[in-house]
This record gives C-alpha cells, sequence and structure tokens, in this order.
C-alpha cells in the first residue's frame, strides 16, 4: 500500500523524480506525442521539406482547418505532432522569438537559435509545480547560411539535429525508412515522395490531398506549401 501511494506521487507531481531517476508526466508527454498523426522533416540538396498527414475525423470537417504545418518566418517553418492545442502556443513561442529577433537586430533569426529558446519555455514546463509539460514536438526546418537544418525538439525540453526524422505514430517505422533510403543529394522531388511512402506504408489512408508538404528552398529561403497537385506529381 504504501508502494502504490508512493506510485501515485511520482505520477502527480512533475517536480518529484521517482527512485530511478524518472520524471514520469515528461513520459506521458511523450506517449501523447505518439499518438498523434505522423510527420516528417527532411534535409535535402535544395533545401528544406516538411510533411504531415492530416487525419480528418469526419468527412463533413474542411480539411483546411486541419493544421499540421506552420510558417515561422520567412526562411523557417515547423511541423508538429500530439495534442494541438498545446501546439498552437509552441507555434507562438517561436513566430514571437522570430519577430522579436527581426525587430532588435534587421536580421532573420537563426534556425538553431529559435528551437534552443522554444526548448528553454518547454523545459520551464518539467520542473515547476501547477503546471504539465507540453503534449507535443515540433520539427523545425529552415535554412541557415545557406545551409539545410532540421531540428526535432521533446517534450523534456531537449532538441537534437537531424538529416531526416520523423514524430508522431509510427514515427520509428518511418525512421526505419529514412535509414534505409535516404541519401544527402536527394532533390525536393525526390524527398517529397520518399516522406510520402515512408508515412504511407505505416497507414494505407494517406492520399496526397491528406499529406501536407511545405518546403524551404536553399537558394530563395523561402517558405512555401505545395498544392495537393505538386505533392501528386511528385510521388506519382
Amino acid at each position: 500500500m504504501i508502494q502504490d501511494s508512493q506510485q501515485q506521487a511520482y505520477d502527480r507531481a512533475i517536480t518529484i523524480f521517482s527512485p530511478d531517476g524518472r520524471l514520469y508526466q515528461v513520459e506521458y508527454a511523450r506517449e501523447a506525442v505518439k499518438r498523434g498523426t505522423a510527420s516528417i522533416g527532411l534535409t535535402t540538396a535544395d533545401g528544406v521539406v516538411l510533411g504531415a498527414y492530416k487525419r480528418v475525423p469526419n468527412e463533413l470537417m474542411e480539411a483546411e482547418n486541419v493544421e499540421k504545418i506552420f510558417q515561422i518566418d520567412e526562411h523557417i517553418g515547423a511541423a508538429s505532432s500530439g495534442h494541438v492545442t498545446d501546439a498552437r502556443k509552441l507555434i507562438d513561442i517561436l513566430r514571437r522569438e522570430a519577430q522579436v529577433n527581426r525587430a532588435s537586430y534587421q536580421e532573420p533569426i537563426g534556425v538553431e537559435t529559435v528551437v534552443r529558446r522554444l526548448c528553454d519555455e518547454m523545459q520551464k514546463y518539467t520542473q515547476q509545480g501547477g503546471v504539465r509539460p507540453f503534449g507535443v514536438s515540433v520539427i523545425v526546418g529552415g535554412i541557415e547560411n545557406g545551409k539545410p537544418r532540421v531540428f526535432e525538439t521533446d517534450p523534456s525540453g531537449s532538441f537534437y539535429e537531424w538529416r531526416a526524422t520523423a514524430i508522431g505514430e509510427k514515427s520509428a517505422e518511418i525512421k526505419e525508412r529514412f535509414e534505409d533510403d535516404y541519401e544527402d543529394d536527394l532533390s525536393t522531388g525526390e524527398a517529397v515522395a520518399l516522406a510520402y511512402e515512408a508515412v504511407e506504408e505505416t497507414n494505407e489512408e494517406v492520399t496526397p490531398e491528406s499529406f501536407e508538404v511545405a518546403v524551404v528552398e536553399k537558394e530563395t529561403e523561402e517558405f512555401r506549401n505545395l498544392t495537393s497537385d505538386e505533392v501528386r506529381e511528385y510521388v506519382e
């Protein structure tokens, strides 16, 4: 009985470590991310590709209202997986940091810099009473000094840079596909096709209309959403 009450204390309080050094609320937040539909990020020879599967729960719902990919700045985009409302909060933080940097220094913010500031904010929610961690992870991709860069955040506040990564449902299987077929010199079209095929292998309901894609081109350093016709052309 005493052991059960101690277990419940570790579960309920974000500020208490378990005897084996775990924060259960952070681990539960990671589980929330895994329940979200898949989002991916890849660096290519031409820039950055962000993709996300949009699952529409009802055919009467307007699919355009289901947002998974967001523009952060002219040269940065982000894709999320997990709780949608938590994602909106993190996207607001990213956009605010990008705008503040432009207003203060008259220059675009670095991709790693904006991710670091976001994760500093996320980390605060792992060591304060009365709050919970964000139940969402974000892939942030953009061009920094002419180089495509992609970062993945974690509910704990940590972040890692990747050449190709995935978060959300079946992300482990998608990463395995990337490990087999990803190459540094992929073109934008090849990266879109690879991302689509990797997600389609784990979910048969994926279509070009339900797979949202955005690119940040290396040459122009501009974020751009692809139309479903463009996605279909790359896939076919």
